[in-house]
C-alpha cells in the first residue's frame, strides 16, 4: 500500500545506550522515541526482534516470533519490583560505544533469572493471571519455542538435529517426558517472553502516541536451528535422515561474489505451505503486526523465485532458481488480514516478474543512495528514476555508514555524485546524501542514525559475509542534542516530509 510523504530513522534497539552493556528497552529507547517526535519524523525502523545466537545476528534468530530476551530492560524489571538496586552489585565496566554481547549475556542472564524466580515467589495475583492469560493467547508459538530453548541448554546448546531421535523428530512420549522433566527452564522461558511482549507493547503504545510508527523487519527465511524448523519440518526441504537443509537459500554469483552468499538457512518446500493454506506464514504475519505498525520483507525476490543450492555445496555456484508461490500467498494474507502495510526488500536481481508481483500488491520498493553513482543514468537508484510509491534510503544495515562509503568510493562516484548535486560539502557529506532522500519523490525515506549522527566506518552495523564482530554498534546517551534535532527538522519541513497536523 502507498504511504504518505514522510521519513525516519533506522536504528536497532541493541544499540541504545545502557548501563548494562547492550541497548534494551528501558528510558533511552523512551528518549529516542522524544527526539524521533521533535525531530519531525514520524517512523522508527529496526531490525528483526527475535532471540540470536551464534554471530548475534537478528536475521539467525531461535524464532520467527519470539523476542530476544536481551532487549530487556532489567530498570523496568526493578519498577516492577521484580530486582531490587542491590541485585545490581559490581556491573561490570561495560564498553559504551559498543556491544560486548558475552560479557553482556553473561550479566543479563543471572538477574532475568533472579526476576524469574522473584515472579514466581511474590507477583502479586492479577501479574500472574497476565502471565497465564499472555502463555494461552501465545501458545501456538510459545509452548514449541520454551521447550526447544531448554532442550537446546539441556543438549549443552547443540542443534536440534542433533539432539536424541526421540526429541530430534518429536516423537509424543519423548515430548512428554522432556516437558515434565524441564518444567522450571521451560517456565523461565516463557517468562522471558512475557516480559519481552510486555516492555515492547508499552514502547510501541509510548511511541504511537507521539506519532511514530514502527517499521519491523520479517526475514524471509528462519534459521535451521530453530524452534520453526524442530517444530515444523514438513514445512521445509530437509534431509528425512539427518534433518538438516537438503536444499539451502542463497543467492547466486554476481558482481559482488564470484561464488555467490550461501546463507545454510533450509527453503521453504512450498506444495507443502500450500496444502495447509500458508498457515503458517498467516500466523508469522499475524504476529508481526500484533507489535509493529508495518512490516519490511527481507529478500522479497524470493517470494517469485528462489535460488536454491543442495547439501554438501560449499558455494552457492551451483544452485538454480525455483519458482515460488508469491502471488497465492499474498492473497491468502490479504484474505485473512486485509491489505498490508508492506515494504518489499528488492534489492538484487530483480526480474520484471518481481516488479510485478511487489506492484500488484502495491508494496513499496527500496532505493539505497550508495548504489546511484557507480554506473550510467539509467541506474535504478538515481532519484530521477523512482516512483513515489518507494522508499529511499542514504544506506541500510548492510553498507557502510554514508561518510564510511564516502572515504572508500571511487573517483567515478565522487564525481558523478558531485555532478548530480552540483556542489558537495567534504566535511558534511552526510548531510548531503540526507538532504538527496528527503528531495526525492519516493513517498518515505529512512536514514540510518549513524548518518545523522556523521559517523564513520567505526559505526557501521554489519559486513555482509563476516561471521563476528558484527550488530556492535551503539550511541553514548548525550549525541541526540536539540540542534540535531532542530536540523533534521528542518530539512523534513522543508521536503514537505512533516507530519501533516
Amino acid at each position: 500500500m502507498p504511504f504518505p510523504r514522510s521519513s525516519g530513522v533506522l536504528l536497532h534497539p541493541t544499540s541504545f545506550p545502557s548501563r548494562f552493556g547492550v541497548g534494551d528497552l528501558g528510558d533511552e529507547a523512551y528518549k529516542f522515541i522524544d527526539f524521533l517526535k521533535e525531530s519531525f519524523q514520524q517512523y522508527w525502523q529496526v531490525l528483526p526482534l527475535g532471540p540470536t545466537g551464534y554471530g548475534n545476528s537478528p536475521y539467525m534468530s531461535y524464532s520467527a516470533i519470539a523476542g530476544n530476551p536481551l532487549l530487556i530492560s532489567l530498570d523496568k524489571l526493578q519498577e516492577e519490583h521484580l530486582l531490587a538496586e542491590w541485585d545490581f552489585g559490581n556491573v561490570p565496566n561495560f564498553p559504551t560505544h559498543q556491544v560486548d554481547y558475552n560479557q553482556a549475556i553473561s550479566y543479563k542472564t543471572h538477574l532475568l533469572k533472579l526476576a524469574c524466580q522473584n515472579f514466581k515467589n511474590q507477583a502479586e495475583p492479577k501479574q500472574k493471571e497476565k502471565f497465564t492469560k499472555f502463555c494461552k493467547a501465545k501458545a501456538h508459538w510459545l509452548d514449541d519455542y520454551a521447550l526447544f530453548m531448554a532442550l537446546k541448554e539441556a543438549n549443552q546448546n547443540a542443534s536440534w538435529f542433533q539432539w536424541e531421535t526421540g526429541l530430534a523428530k518429536r516423537k509424543p512420549e519423548s515430548l512428554v517426558k522432556a516437558t515434565q522433566e524441564l518444567a522450571e527452564n521451560i517456565f523461565y522461558h516463557k517468562f522471558l517472553q512475557f516480559q519481552f511482549f510486555h516492555q515492547w507493547s508499552q514502547l510501541k503504545t509510548y511511541a504511537n502516541e507521539q506519532g511514530i510508527e514502527i517499521i519491523g523487519d520479517i526475514p524471509i527465511y528462519v534459521a535451521q536451528d530453530s524452534a520453526d524448523v524442530w517444530s515444523n519440518p514438513e514445512i521445509f526441504c530437509l534431509d528425512e535422515e539427518t534433518g538438516e537443509a537438503a536444499l539451502m537459500a542463497g543467492v547466486p554469483p554476481d558482481y559482488f561474489s564470484a561464488t555467490g552468499q550461501l546463507w545454510g538457512n533450509p527453503v521453504y518446500n512450498w506444495k507443502a505451505l500450500q496444502k495447509q493454506d500458508f498457515k503458517w506464514w498467516i500466523q508469522r504475519f499475524e504476529a508481526m503486526l500484533d507489535y509493529v505498525d508495518i512490516i519490511r520483507i527481507d529478500h522479497f525476490r524470493g517470494f517469485e523465485a528462489y535460488w536454491a543450492v543442495e547439501k554438501g555445496e560449499e558455494t552457492a555456484e551451483k544452485g538454480k532458481w525455483v519458482t515460488a508461490p508469491g502471488d497465492k500467498l499474498f492473497a491468502a494474507i490479504r484474505k485473512k488480514l486485509g491489505k498490508l502495510p508492506v515494504l518489499a526488500e528488492d534489492l538484487g536481481i530483480i526480474t520484471p516478474e518481481v516488479e510485478e508481483l511487489r506492484d500488484k500488491y502495491e508494496f513499496p520498493g527500496m532505493k539505497v543512495l550508495q548504489f546511484a553513482f557507480g554506473s550510467d543514468p539509467g541506474n535504478p537508484f538515481l532519484p530521477f528514476n523512482y516512483q513515489r510509491n518507494a522508499v529511499v534510503y542514504t544506506g541500510t544495515h548492510d553498507n557502510d555508514t554514508t561518510i564510511g562509503w564516502w572515504n572508500t568510493a571511487s573517483d567515478w562516484e565522487k564525481r558523478n555524485l558531485w555532478m548530480y548535486l552540483g556542489c558537495i560539502s567534504n566535511d558534511d557529506i552526510h548531510w548531503d546524501l540526507i538532504r538527496l532522500a528527503f528531495s526525492a519523490i519516493a513517498n518515505q525515506a529512512i536514514t540510518p542514525l549513524q548518518d545523522i549522527l556523521g559517523l564513520g566506518n567505526e559505526a557501521r552495523m554489519n559486513f555482509p559475509g563476516k561471521p563476528e564482530g558484527n550488530w556492535e554498534w551503539r550511541y553514548h546517551s548525550d549525541t541526540l542534542t536539540p540542534d540535531l534535532s532542530a536540523k533534521l527538522k528542518d530539512l523534513t519541513i522543508l521536503y514537505g516530509r512533516a507530519p501533516q497536523k
